[in-house]
């Protein structure tokens, strides 16, 4: 007879997101017994991303590239080397050698997403990684005191508080294989990142939103553990909360998962060097707007202050593991 304690197949994880800090927690959920699909950001236009964008046609390889290294079963140095940035060299400078492997792969495989592919099978990814969209896409966002800035790297630096984004183009259609995962998915997790510019631009892709909403999975947002200068400047928890419900209409999450550790005077003087505070936790407040709460000491300090990818990978599998075993 099967242990009912147990679940009988690998969940299936939709992650949702882009950046740094959705790489750190991929690192630690690879090594859960999961199905995997991250679903990445395409509307950078900064840095190597953007050079690349623009001169090749290409949507943008940064995030996409984190994810993938984040997610592979790679030796730790092929990894190091697909990160490495080149500091000088004319037309080089900047790049990193993985984006530069991303932009090679799409011109062999004949597109952008084929290209993701077969680089994930090079490095043997535990799971499959896929971009909101087959384009690249333009982040817009409209400020508090009616200006519009256009590009994803522009918006932190405008210095103003921003009001809502919006992508052009507004019908852009996200990939099947995405809707696909969505559909199938047993859980779906956004963020964490940064709000304005890699979380809600992957919401505002109108048949990825719907799928979202209209998915009977578990759903679970993952919220920063510092304000981001120039975008959440102030922001609690239910401000972030807020602002995705804002976006797309839907309250979307059954739960939030929360840092509830303090952060070190020393290292919290450091952060509010570069105008970022840690976000405020206002219990009442999401417990108001009807979310559950998991709370716990999910940060971690080395060189900067990143979730604790094994703790916060542990809570994540099993609040799935235990959706499922309800719903059987």
């Amino acid at each position: 007879m099967q242990n009912r304690h147990k679940i009988i197949r690998r969940p299936k994880i939709v992650v949702v997101g882009g950046g740094t800090g959705l790489s750190v927690m991929l690192r630690g959920l690879k090594e859960k017994p999961l199905d995997i699909t991250a679903i990445v950001t395409v509307a950078d236009d900064g840095g190597s991303s953007g050079v690349l964008r623009n001169e090749l046609q290409i949507p943008p390889p940064g995030d996409i590239r984190n994810v993938i290294m984040a997610l592979a079963d790679a030796e730790p140095l092929l990894t190091e080397v697909l990160q490495y940035r080149f500091s000088s060299g004319t037309g080089l400078a900047g790049h990193s050698l993985g984006n530069l492997m991303l932009a090679a792969m799409t011109d062999i495989a004949g597109d952008f997403v084929t290209g993701v592919r077969e680089l994930s099978k090079v490095l043997a990814v535990r799971g499959r990684v896929l971009p909101a969209a087959g384009r690249a896409i333009v982040l817009k966002a409209e400020m508090t005191d009616g200006t519009v800035v256009v590009g994803e790297s522009m918006i932190p630096k405008a210095g103003k508080k921003i009001k809502r984004v919006f992508v052009e183009p507004d019908n852009v259609e996200p990939l099947p294989e995405a809707i696909e995962a969505i559909e199938q998915a047993d859980a779906i997790l956004i963020g964490p990142g940064s709000l304005y510019t890699s979380i809600i631009p992957n919401l505002l892709v109108p048949k990825l939103a719907k799928a979202i909403v209209e998915s009977t999975a578990v759903k679970l947002f993952v919220c920063n553990v510092m304000t981001q200068p120039g975008e959440t400047d102030g922001y609690s928890v239910s401000d972030h909360l807020k602002a995705v419900q804002d976006h797309i209409g839907h309250k979307l999450f059954d739960y939030v998962l929360v840092n509830d550790g303090e952060i070190s005077p020393e290292v919290a003087e450091k952060y509010a060097e570069m105008g970022s505070t840690q976000v405020g936790l206002d219990i009442d407040e999401i417990n108001r707007l009807g979310y559950e709460i998991i709370s716990d000491r999910l940060v971690l300090y080395r060189t900067f202050l990143r979730h604790d990818a094994e703790r916060l990978s542990h809570h994540i599998y099993k609040l799935v593991e235990n959706w499922m075993l309800r719903k059987r």
